[in-house]
């Protein structure tokens, strides 16, 4: 990834916003800093980040309402940063389109590899049209996976917008077709053992999907529920 990536810092922690900036600043990021909603907004238009770092507890305007305004109009990675005991607050982040999460109280390493690693998914995404055959496209309903670039592209060849993890989700589901697989084994494929397989993660993850695969079409038709165990990919035949 290039040196001059920025990332920008949304928390109203004074100490922390400074201790990222100099700890990002010293592995080669552009950083930064903003306490709140007000000063984030002018902070997008002085420059769009690559990725922002969002609190969840902010005054006034809650991590949430910025991470939904930031979704609907930036191309921009989100990380929201959650306190350890807010997991509705991390599953409703993540619906809202947060790539990913951490929580308070964090270590700086871990951090630092979550934004290279949506830094990474992020500019595997190619501009341009996306073929649609081959062994790096694999058909899912009348959506395309592009596996190469990351992306899922619809039946009328535009890019249908998904975050990291639903990727990463639809990735292990093409790889293991006609297979029932269970809602831990899920977080195991996709590396995310953060979630909590009880939790609703990978069920509201699951919801996302099928309203973006199918348009209205009968649920079952693509990601199956298989009561008792978890979901399966079925594939359908041409």
């Amino acid at each position: 990834m290039a040196n001059s990536d920025c990332i920008l810092v949304v928390d109203d922690d004074s100490s922390l916003r400074e201790m990222l900036a100099e700890y990002l600043g010293s592995h080669g990021f552009n950083v930064a800093l903003a306490a709140d909603g007000e000063s984030m907004r002018v902070e997008l238009e002085r420059a769009c980040p690559d990725l922002v770092l969002l609190d969840l507890r902010l005054p006034r305007e809650d991590g949430l309402s910025l991470a939904r305004f930031l979704r609907e109009h930036y191309d921009v990675g989100i990380i929201m940063v959650t306190g350890s005991g807010e997991v509705v607050d991390r599953i409703v982040g993540l619906e809202v389109g947060a790539d990913d999460y951490v929580t308070k109280p964090f270590d700086a390493r871990e951090l630092l590899a979550r934004i290279k690693s949506v830094l990474r998914r992020m500019y595997s995404r190619p501009d341009g049209a996306v073929a649609t055959t081959g062994p790096e496209h694999v058909r899912i309903g009348p959506c395309t996976l592009d596996m190469q670039g990351h992306r899922l592209v619809g039946p009328t060849g535009a890019e249908v917008p998904i975050t990291s993890m639903e990727f990463d989700l639809l990735k292990v589901f093409v790889e293991n077709p006609g297979k029932a697989l269970s809602r831990d084994r899920l977080l195991t494929l996709t590396k995310n053992r953060g979630w909590d397989p009880y939790d609703r993660s990978i069920d509201i993850r699951v919801a996302r999907l099928r309203r973006k695969l199918e348009a209205g079409a009968d649920e079952s038709s693509v990601i199956r529920t298989i009561r008792g165990v978890g979901y399966m990919f079925a594939p359908q035949s041409d």
